[in-house]
């Protein structure tokens, strides 16, 4: 097993910033944050705030000469993946281990394509609270990264992310069937992430209200019924198990598709509900509930709406 030293974190947002957090200060890594001209300059100026500390992460950019990195970690959004998978170019070798923590079960496939001979691990953050505001990023929990490697040959890829997360502190699981795993997490952020957009509501919310916790449950059934459908064995009690995860969430914390309504940003709508009615109609399965809150969401957030289904 190669040890892994050198990490590109590609990505400062919640995510990025506090699991970059733990890596930075971690023994034997050498951490990098991959960023363009315009972000650098800016975090140079005014660093990024974690739990009130400021944080002065290494930066690169593309155009800069640097030693193949060993573990290149993406926690952009999915809109920006394309983007983000030319920068990284120039830090990849015949050994860079691939990890995306976005949300979504596309990223995956378009690391692969684009890095056809490497390494790509499915990896999902589970239970994480951070929370982003301008430049200041907080969380009270990290919660943990459920990883593996869904091909079966990429057993020391494995054990050397278990290794760097080990030195860094960072909790996680590597299940036997990563990919049931994987859209476990996609149920979960179609019903919680798009029914906190919509209602407008943090974790508190769901914790005290049948009623909200039941827009989210409608939602996630229907990923249950595609995945199924798939071969994907999840099950209503997966849908009624996520309780013991909500009610552990901080009542104040957001979930990021309500971040980034608040924040006037872009949302991950397609990727949600718009993956789920495009699955939908491929599959003979009906999928009303993310029907209407494809359309709601679009009505709340700025958007370029793409053409991935029929809605």
């Amino acid at each position: 097993m190669t040890r892994v030293r050198r990490v590109t974190l590609v990505g400062l947002g919640a995510i990025g910033a506090s699991y970059g957090e733990r890596l930075l200060a971690a023994p034997g890594v050498e951490l990098r944050v991959l960023v363009d001209e315009e972000r650098k300059r800016r975090y140079e100026q005014s660093g990024v705030h974690v739990n009130g500390r400021r944080i002065d992460f290494p930066l690169a950019v593309p155009a800069d000469a640097v030693e193949p990195a060993d573990l290149v970690l993406f926690c952009v959004k999915y809109d920006d993946l394309a983007e983000a998978i030319e920068m990284v170019r120039g830090h990849v070798g015949p050994n860079t281990i691939f990890m995306s923590l976005l949300n979504g079960i596309a990223s995956e496939e378009d690391i692969q394509a684009a890095f056809p001979h490497h390494v790509v691990l499915h990896a999902i953050s589970v239970a994480i609270d951070a929370v982003r505001e301008g430049r200041d990023v907080t969380y009270s929990t990290l919660g943990y990264i459920s990883f593996g490697d869904a091909t079966g040959r990429h057993a020391d890829a494995v054990r050397a992310v278990r290794d760097v997360f080990d030195r860094a502190g960072i909790a996680y699981e590597t299940p036997d069937d990563i990919l049931r795993v994987v859209w476990w997490k996609f149920m979960i952020n179609v019903g919680i992430n798009q029914a906190s957009a919509v209602l407008r509501a943090p974790y508190g919310v769901f914790q005290q209200s049948e009623d909200a916790r039941e827009v989210m449950r409608m939602a996630m059934r229907e990923v249950v019924a595609i995945a199924q459908k798939g071969g994907i064995s999840l099950t209503e009690e997966d849908v009624r198990g996520f309780d013991d995860i909500l009610n552990a969430m901080s009542p104040s914390g957001k979930t990021s598709m309500l971040q980034d309504v608040e924040a006037g940003r872009p949302t991950e709508v397609e990727q949600f509900a718009g993956k789920v009615v495009e699955l939908g109609e491929q599959l003979g399965v009906p999928t009303p509930i993310n029907r209407l809150l494809y359309h709601a969401i679009l009505s709340i957030a700025p958007h370029e709406r793409m053409p991935c289904a029929s809605v």
